[in-house]
């Protein structure tokens, strides 16, 4: 509680909040019996208040105020329309059960105190002489706010401007931060719900995560972020600044929320003083997994400063069980990039193929050029193959084989389709943590889905989207990923034939003993499946090194920017991180 003379130390009560009993402030000068000029209008005039005569007026003003005569204090501002509605919202929406405001003199820091410059209004009804500036006295108050719920007051220190009225009277120069000095117009004070966050963000097993760099902003969100519509039982309850809209309903964060920003420029909600404390949460386990985290972390950090990113999932269930990027200060490459993703696609590619009627066995010659769109496109390896079948296109990465078999049986909207419908690519995933969807447009002709066959044109995906295909390919299930156990997951439409996912699979695991995957140093592990990806990026000069593969119940993705083939940095880098394993 303040030291001190207290002008106010009333219970504010029901019967006082919209009633009389304390002297009303007159709005025209004189008495009843004057004529036109006794009725003349109050305006602020340019000359200041003595000093005797601010604090006097302060002091009126603090007074009405405690004592609950709302409409009195109003009276006692040179806006009392504009006062008296929002100090009965900080009446409405705090309830305390005491106010008690001390007077306590001239402001020393102007800069922190409402303007009552030439800024300020002259009056509730009309404007100063025309040619002067009405100036006027900062004086400073304290505060000290009771709540039935708690003994301990919420205290702060105010600051008011007084200006001087026509009639040699003071009047308070009414601006919302009169109330607080952080509330801005646009702006309620109100008592909301508190919910706490959690008091750790672990791995699966408990292990703390603080020291991966890639997981600083994951951790950062989720450590301020409270839960929300959770059991009542476990909210506290605080004074927070709210925007408007914001301030019904709803409940608030411990600390200042991440929300868009209000008019004043402050987060939508900004605690001030917490009235109950809510009940404590028990740490939160992400479906991340340490070890494999530390692996991945170093996999990206070991491309030469080149930007990379990688993702791993554990495809029986979804979970995400590691994702890094670098630069660790840049974007979250790993969620949120959106680059062509080469021939990781044609998985999803061969896939389509499958269904369309074309067998492991199949003819799909490869010749050493094609033309799609006026361009001339080529593959890794030199040379024609005409003898090649999907196998031989699949394992080797035949650009030219997708493409001119796929524009013999597919139509334009198959791979989206198929990506769509089987693998959840293109539907909305919420996993935890802002992310891109995989985007595969339809595309008018066969012209431009060609290019989309090979992972080329328009198709735009990163190491969350290819991780996930790869992850649906081993356990034949599309599971969404997640980063927070329990959280809701996209199902796909359907899935694949028994019979087209073993031959995929099969695809897959050829690759890694005798095709384009068998060239990754250290080797994959044994049984694995994997694809290759180099994406050409018009505005770079080298490919983007891209690869997928799985190893028991473990799938990852992986780009490097600028990395070249598939097989020489992606990789190396997967092949590492599969071969920490999924102990959980």
């Amino acid at each position: 509680m303040n030291k001190g003379a207290k002008t106010g130390v009333a219970v504010i009560a029901a019967a006082v909040l919209l009633g009389g009993g304390y002297g009303a402030y007159a709005l025209v000068s004189g008495g009843d019996s004057g004529g036109d000029e006794a009725k003349k209008p109050r305006t602020v005039v340019a000359e200041p208040p003595s000093t005797e005569l601010a604090a006097s007026g302060a002091k009126a003003f603090l007074d009405a105020w405690a004592t609950g005569d709302l409409a009195a204090a109003a009276k006692l501002t040179d806006d009392p329309e504009k006062a008296q509605a929002a100090l009965q919202a900080f009446q409405d929406g705090v309830k305390p059960s005491a106010v008690h405001l001390t007077v306590g003199g001239p402001a020393t820091a102007p800069a922190a105190a409402p303007s009552t410059s030439a800024s300020a209004p002259a009056s509730a009804s009309a404007p100063a002489a025309a040619g002067t500036a009405p100036t006027g006295v900062l004086e400073s108050f304290k505060a000290s706010v009771e709540f039935a719920e708690t003994g301990t007051p919420w205290n702060y220190d105010g600051v008011l401007g007084v200006v001087k009225m026509s009639d040699g009277t003071a009047a308070v120069h009414w601006v919302p931060n009169v109330i607080h000095p952080k509330l801005d117009a646009g702006e309620t004070i109100t008592v909301k719900p508190l919910y706490a966050a959690p008091a750790a963000v672990t791995d699966r097993k408990g292990k703390a995560l603080g020291s991966y760099p890639s997981l600083v902003g994951l951790l950062n969100q989720l450590k301020s972020a409270a839960p929300q519509g959770g059991d009542p039982a476990d909210a506290g309850s605080g004074v927070v600044i709210s925007a408007a809209g914001a301030a019904a309903g709803g409940a608030a964060s411990p600390s200042p929320s991440s929300s868009a920003p209000s008019s004043g420029g402050k987060a939508a909600d900004v605690k001030l003083f917490t009235v109950k404390e809510p009940r404590p949460v028990p740490n939160l386990k992400l479906t991340i997994d340490a070890d494999l985290q530390q692996a991945a972390e170093q996999e990206v950090a070991a491309q030469g400063g080149k930007p990379a990113s990688l993702v791993a999932i554990e495809p029986s269930s979804g979970n995400i069980l590691a994702y890094a990027f670098s630069p660790s200060t840049g974007q979250n490459r790993a969620f949120s990039g959106a680059t062509a993703p080469g021939s990781t696609m044609k998985v999803l590619t061969a896939a389509a193929l499958m269904e369309a009627g074309v067998t492991p066995g199949s003819p799909m010659p490869c010749p050493e050029t094609t033309m799609v769109t006026g361009k001339s496109i080529s593959n890794d390896e030199p040379g024609a193959h005409p003898d090649y079948t999907l196998t031989d296109a699949f394992t080797h990465s035949c650009n030219t084989s997708f493409i001119e078999k796929g524009k013999d049986v597919l139509k334009p909207d198959s791979l989206p389709s198929i990506a769509k419908d089987v693998f959840g690519l293109g539907l909305v995933w919420k996993t935890g943590l802002s992310n891109f969807d995989t985007d595969i447009p339809v595309e008018g002709n066969m012209a431009g889905a060609a290019s989309e066959f090979i992972g080329q044109g328009k198709v735009r995906a990163n190491p969350l989207g290819m991780a996930s295909v790869a992850a649906t390919v081993q356990s034949g299930v599309f599971r969404q990923p997640i980063l927070i156990p329990g959280m809701d997951q996209k199902k796909a439409a359907r899935t694949l034939s028994p019979e087209v996912l073993g031959n995929l699979q099969s695809l897959m695991v050829q690759t890694v003993r005798s095709g384009t995957a068998s060239e990754v140093k250290p080797a994959l592990p044994a049984g694995s499946g994997a694809k290759t990806g180099t994406a050409e990026v018009d505005t770079s000069p080298d490919a983007n090194s891209w690869f997928t593969a799985y190893s028991g119940n473990l799938a990852v993705a992986a780009e490097v920017q600028g990395g070249g083939h598939g097989s020489a940095a992606a990789g190396p880098a997967v092949s590492k991180v599969l071969r920490v394993g999924n102990k959980g």
